[in-house]
């Protein structure tokens, strides 16, 4: 049965407490709205560590759109059972004021990656998501977290972060799990009618087309998408739509 903790001193104290005395600590953080990919990053959490915790936290620094935040899906009672039906031993489902007691004083700021790709449609969400996870990398104390690879970009700046404040958790990147009809799974997809999980699932296979990046962005441009970019980086090509009111991102090896 997991334990939850939603009062971040009671967490303290427990992590400090011999039941964790010679234990290897898996985290993965997410905020909630728990899927198929979620769930394969719990997995190999479980195992390749001896105690696994997650949390389940949405995180305001990292929405630079009011109303996007305002529409991210909520589903805590059910992501709570599906934790403690895989076996998650702890989750920590903290409050903002909690997480922020300096209301966001301070900041985490990365000052080259996080201005390409989504962070120049973006400004300030990579400075809120490398924020939140310092501060949950110091309430957790892993050995190992786990990121999944959609969100590539993010990867590469928790890994870099990590190395950069000569932190000692092992940043573990796991593959992208997709649906049936090769989107990418995400919590946004919830917000997707009929309609618009079959322009999703166009998206992710025209990104996948041995093409030049212009060509790409003109044939999603021609099925009805509308695109932020197409751009190749580190071996991978990279993707950002949006449909209807519904911003998706994606990579692929090429």
């Amino acid at each position: 049965m997991i334990k939850i903790f939603q009062d971040l001193t009671d967490w303290t104290a427990f992590r400090n407490s011999s039941h964790f005395l010679n234990k290897r600590v898996g985290f993965v953080p997410t905020m909630g709205a728990l899927h198929e990919g979620h769930l394969s990053l719990f997995r190999l959490s479980l195992l390749e560590n001896d105690i696994t915790v997650g949390s389940i936290f949405v995180n305001p620094t990292q929405f630079n759109n009011p109303e996007d935040l305002k529409k991210y899906p909520h589903s805590l009672e059910r992501d709570m059972k599906m934790l403690s039906d895989l076996g998650v031993d702890f989750l920590i489902n903290p409050s903002f004021d909690s997480i922020y007691p300096d209301n966001y004083r301070y900041k985490i700021v990365e000052s080259e990656l996080s201005h390409d790709l989504c962070g120049q449609h973006r400004p300030g969400h990579f400075d809120g998501v490398l924020t939140v996870v310092m501060k949950l990398f110091n309430l957790v104390v892993p050995d190992r977290a786990y990121f999944g690879e959609k969100d590539y970009q993010q990867y590469l700046l928790v890994r870099d972060m990590v190395k950069t404040f000569f932190m000692s958790v092992v940043i573990v990147s796991c593959p992208t799990i997709r649906e049936q009809t090769g989107l990418a799974m995400s919590s946004r997809n919830e917000r997707l009618n009929e309609q618009q999980k079959i322009l999703a699932a166009a998206f992710a296979r025209i990104l996948k087309v041995s093409s030049r990046c212009e060509n790409i962005r003109e044939e999603l441009s021609e099925a009805g998408i509308k695109v932020d970019y197409i751009q190749e980086r580190w071996g991978r090509r990279f993707g950002a739509v949006h449909i209807g009111n519904v911003r998706l991102i994606d990579n692929v090896k090429v």
